[in-house]
């Protein structure tokens, strides 16, 4: 008697993986952690690309729409799309409480349900470099930006703060699945223009910092991550059955938030990120 063999096929596996994407990012509060921590990017990336008022433009991974709503109040006409639209609900309590219109809609970063060249900007801030097949990605953001149109990029560098914690974090969480590139590579200058290659021009490339004085202690950072954060939540999820695993991973992040400044008086981290402006050839 033949034995069965049970297969996968690779648009299965894709989509069990963004499926277990989207329940990292709809769990813990995101939304919150972004206007705690890092509203003020927003700005930094609609101020880099010039948004004007009548451009069109698509922010890709957009959360709680910190990039997209100040695009919306410039009077761009705006399509925040993100894998998890759970995150929707508090980007359009934001969006109405700051009087922006703009559209939110669900979408995979690699997979955009948009016709070519349908935008004059695409932006993404610590969004886009989240998906796991980054070659994928970057092929559609290039491929629904018009000739001429603008791209604006905001990622976590390796060398910084939060692609460091992501070292931390690493002998503990799951195995890149085959294919999968580490997110803070999209902080990284020569990947991501790796990545855009010969389809843009004008590239214009930043190392700057966000400043975050949010927390008093490193056990109180630790915690919030804890909370908030989807990708802590998995990582602590997966060895919940292993307390040795978990005190020693809560030791590493206290020591992280340590070594970047927080000494139980307060302290102000400084976290480094890559700001990428391109022109579409």
């Amino acid at each position: 008697m033949s034995e069965t063999t049970t297969t996968t096929t690779p648009d299965a596996e894709d989509a069990a993986l963004k499926a277990k994407h989207r329940a990292m990012w709809a769990s813990g509060d995101y939304p919150r952690l972004a206007s705690d921590l890092i509203w003020e990017l927003g700005s930094r990336v609609v101020d880099a690309v010039d948004v004007r008022p009548g451009d069109r433009v698509l922010d890709i991974a957009a959360g709680s729409g910190n990039v997209a709503i100040r695009a919306a109040l410039r009077g761009a006409t705006v399509v925040a799309t993100d894998l998890a639209p759970e995150l929707f609900d508090e980007g359009r309590r934001l969006a109405t409480e700051a009087g922006a219109e703009l559209e939110w809609r669900a979408a995979d970063a690699e997979a955009l349900p948009f016709d070519d060249g349908a935008f004059d900007v695409a932006v993404s801030s610590v969004g886009i470099m989240f998906a796991p097949h980054h070659e994928r990605a970057a092929a559609e953001l290039l491929r629904v930006v018009r000739p001429g149109g603008r791209i604006g990029l905001l990622s976590w560098t390796p060398e910084g703060f939060i692609g460091r914690m992501f070292g931390v974090m690493k002998p503990y969480a799951a195995p890149l699945p085959p294919g999968a590139t580490p997110a803070p590579r999209w902080g990284d200058e020569s990947h991501v223009r790796e990545l855009l290659d010969d389809a843009v021009d004008d590239v214009v490339v930043r190392r700057e910092t966000v400043e975050v004085d949010r927390f008093t202690d490193p056990e109180e950072f630790r915690d919030y991550f804890k909370t908030n954060y989807g990708p802590t939540i998995a990582v602590y999820a997966r060895i919940a059955g292993e307390p040795d695993q978990v005190e020693a991973l809560d030791r590493a992040l206290v020591e992280h938030a340590r070594e970047a400044g927080l000494d139980g008086h307060g302290g102000t981290m400084r976290w480094e990120y890559l700001l990428v402006t391109a022109r579409r050839r």
